[in-house]
């Protein structure tokens, strides 16, 4: 298979994560569409370190998903913090959350 087919999906992908991070309005729904966004680079990075023989890419997308990992925790964490708190679950209502 070309590595084009590859890096359409990706694209295609990553327009799906960004379209949903700026549409939406719920933390959860957020944090999902930035995973998504998030494995859409991991293909890419994937299909080139394919394409070039190396595990260059490879590596790379093994720290991204620990960086996705530790982002999943931190917001769900904001979350739970906010439901505890009976606060409105909106983004732009968030700023009640300052310590």
């Amino acid at each position: 298979m070309d590595i084009a087919w590859y890096l359409v999906l990706s694209a295609f992908i990553f327009c799906i994560g960004v379209a949903g991070v700026l549409t939406r309005r719920s933390p959860l729904v957020i944090l999902i569409c930035l995973e998504l966004m998030l494995n859409a680079g991991n293909l890419a990075l994937v299909a080139f370190a394919r394409m070039t023989g190396t595990g260059d890419g490879q590596v790379f997308a093994l720290i991204v998903m620990i960086v996705a990992a530790c982002e999943v925790v931190v917001g769900l964490g904001v979350i739970v913090a906010m439901f505890r708190n009976r606060l409105p679950m909106d983004v732009d209502d968030m700023s009640e959350l300052h310590g």
